[in-house]
């Protein structure tokens, strides 16, 4: 069963502990759903983007967390 895991960022790529620790998630859809609900409180807690893994595989990302940032996108 593959794991569907956040990293979080500083703009320049440093990680961070997020604000909130996620725990591993079994789809795609149930992590990306968390972060949706949970970006503010990440980006207010240091985070700046985040990339999506599965297991160790990098699927997208980095992702701005900053609203402003995302309705550039």
């Amino acid at each position: 069963m593959a794991a569907w895991t956040w990293r979080f960022e500083k703009t320049d790529g440093t990680e961070v502990q997020p604000a909130l620790t996620p725990e591993e998630f079994t789809t795609q859809g149930d992590a990306e759903s968390w972060v949706g609900e949970y970006w503010k409180e990440l980006a207010e807690g240091g985070a700046d983007q985040v990339s999506l893994f599965e297991d160790t595989n990098k699927i997208y990302g980095p992702m701005s967390l900053h609203a402003e940032d995302a309705a550039q996108g």
